[in-house]
């Protein structure tokens, strides 16, 4: 990509020789920027960072593809934090079994003032997770797991069966 006039001149050759050698891996990445970005197809060590840049911690004793997942995820999850549907989504991925979750809150809007309150009048959350051997799964993980993803006032309470 040089001008004509130093196509003969071997210092000018050298310097862009060079600067190719230096600016090659940087154009590559760039190139294959989507590549990297997508959970699915990244370098390993660079699904750890993206867990870390959408705020997911990662359990290392996972195979690649079930952190992949989580990771790829991590969007959907979000939109639905805070709900049953969220919580029962991410326990799913943690667990590899669909948890049953109770609740005891509910929504509803009344066209007459003083309409009766939907659920319960003490907020709850019961969480049931079905799994071949309950002495697997780690409880404080999944203790954790909840905390972060339910509502902040609502107690809860988890059972780990075998089914």
């Amino acid at each position: 990509m040089l001008p004509p006039i130093y196509y003969e001149d071997s210092l000018a050759q050298r310097l862009t020789a060079s600067l190719d050698e230096v600016l090659a891996p940087v154009m590559s990445e760039l190139d294959n920027l989507q590549a990297y970005l997508d959970p699915g197809v990244a370098p390993s060590d660079f699904v750890e960072w993206l867990a870390g840049w959408v705020g997911i911690a990662l359990d290392e004793t996972w195979p690649p593809d079930r952190q992949r997942a989580l990771v790829g995820q991590a969007g959907e999850l979000y939109r639905w934090r805070g709900t049953v549907r969220g919580l029962a989504a991410l326990l799913a991925l943690y667990v590899q079994a669909e948890p049953e979750i109770t609740e005891t809150g509910g929504t509803a809007w009344s066209p007459v003032p003083g309409g009766e309150v939907p659920g319960d009048a003490v907020p709850h959350l019961k969480v049931l997770i079905r799994v071949p051997d309950p002495a697997a799964v780690d409880v404080t993980r999944i203790e954790a797991v909840i905390w972060g993803a339910k509502p902040a006032g609502v107690p809860h309470e988890i059972e780990v069966v075998a089914g």
